[in-house]
C-alpha cells in the first residue's frame, strides 16, 4: 500500500472548503483538523493521509484553492502504514492507477537537483580528474567511479522537465550550468593531464599508445546511441517511481563524464582526432538524453492520464 502524508496549513476563510474536498475522497484517510494553531503563515493546521494512486488529483484540488499561494501544502512519503480500510480502498477502486506516479514529488526531487550550487561544479571537475586517471591508467573502475560522482544528470533531467512545461528559465539554466561544468571539467582535467605528461608520469603502456579504455570513449557508434536512448529512458522511469537503485544504473551506463576527461588528456597529449571523437560522444549522449527525457516523460504522462480516465468510467459504471 502506497501512501503519502499532506500537512496543510490554510487561511480560515479556506479550511471548511479544503477540509469538505478531503472528507468527501473515498481515498483520503486519517483526517485531523486544529483550528487557529499554525503560525508562519498563520492559518488552520490540517494533516491527512492519501492513497498515493488518487494524490496527483487531490493535490491538483488543494492547489486550485490556492492553498499553496495563501498557506502551504507539505507532502511527506509514508514508509509504512497498517490500515484495512485503505488496503480495501486500494485493491477495490485504484486499480492500477495505485502504482500511478505522484507527479508533485517527481518535480519537486527534479527542480530540487535543478539547483547549481558550487558543489555540483566542484563534483564534475573532481569526477574529471578521477576519469582522466582512468583513462591513462586503462581502469575500467575508476571509469565507472567518475561517473558515479559526476552530477550532470540532475541538470539534464532539469532541462527536459524545463522543455516539457516550456519554462525558458529553468532550460536556460540547465544548458548554462552543463557548459560551464563540463567546460571547467575539461579544462582541470587538461590541466592535470599535462602536468602529467610535462613530469613524464604517464604510464607507459598508453605513452606508447595501448588505450583500450580511451578508444572505447572517442568512437561514438550506433551502440553509443542505443545506450543514451535506454539510459534516458530508465533514467526518467526510475526518477518517477523513486527507484534509486535503476537510477544508479544510468550513471554509470552513459559516456558524459569519461567523455569530458578524455577531451582533456587527449588534448594535453596532442591526439586531436580523438579528442574530436569524445567530443562527439559527449554531444551525443547529452542531447539524446535530454530528448528521450521529454519523450518518456510525456508518455508516461499520457499513459497514466489514459489509466486514470480508464479508472473513472469504470467506477462511474
Amino acid at each position: 500500500m502506497q501512501m503519502i502524508h499532506v500537512r496543510l496549513v490554510s487561511p480560515p476563510d479556506l479550511t471548511s472548503r479544503a477540509v469538505e474536498l478531503l472528507a468527501d475522497d473515498r481515498y483520503v484517510f486519517n483526517l485531523v483538523v486544529h483550528r487557529g494553531l499554525a503560525r508562519n503563515p498563520d492559518g488552520d493546521t490540517v494533516a491527512c493521509d492519501i492513497l498515493a494512486g488518487a494524490a496527483n488529483a487531490m493535490l491538483r484540488g488543494l492547489r486550485d484553492l490556492e492553498l499553496d499561494r495563501r498557506g502551504s501544502i507539505v507532502v511527506e512519503p509514508v514508509d509504512m502504514a497498517f490500515s484495512t480500510t485503505a488496503a480495501r480502498a486500494e485493491q477495490q477502486h485504484l486499480g492500477a492507477l495505485a502504482h500511478a506516479p505522484v507527479w508533485e514529488e517527481f518535480e519537486a526531487r527534479v527542480r530540487a537537483e535543478g539547483t547549481y550550487l558550487p558543489s555540483f561544479y566542484l563534483y564534475l571537475a573532481i569526477a574529471g580528474v578521477i576519469g582522466s586517471v582512468g583513462i591513462l591508467t586503462n581502469s575500467q573502475i575508476l571509469i565507472v567511479a567518475a561517473m558515479v560522482v559526476g552530477p550532470e544528470y540532475g541538470a539534464i533531467t532539469s532541462i527536459a522537465l524545463g522543455l516539457h512545461h516550456h519554462n525558458r528559465e529553468r532550460i536556460r539554466r540547465g544548458l548554462f550550468a552543463l557548459t560551464l561544468g563540463f567546460s571547467l571539467a575539461i579544462v582541470v582535467t587538461f590541466l592535470f593531464s599535462w602536468a602529467i605528461r610535462g613530469l613524464d608520469l604517464q604510464p607507459r603502456a598508453f605513452e606508447l599508445g595501448i588505450r583500450p579504455v580511451s578508444t572505447l570513449i572517442d568512437a561514438p557508434n550506433v551502440f553509443s546511441v542505443v545506450v543514451a536512448v535506454l539510459a534516458g529512458i530508465v533514467g526518467i522511469v526510475s526518477l518517477t517511481q523513486a527507484r534509486t537503485s535503476a537510477l544508479l544504473g544510468v550513471f554509470i551506463s552513459v559516456t558524459t563524464i569519461p567523455a569530458a576527461a578524455d577531451v582533456g588528456v587527449s588534448c594535453a597529449f596532442s591526439s586531436w582526432s580523438q579528442a574530436r571523437g569524445s567530443l562527439m560522444q559527449l554531444l551525443l549522449n547529452i542531447g539524446l538524453l535530454i530528448v528521450v527525457g521529454v519523450l518518456t516523460l510525456r508518455c508516461q504522462r499520457a499513459f497514466w492520464q489514459r489509466v486514470g480516465r480508464r479508472s473513472a468510467r469504470l467506477r462511474g459504471g
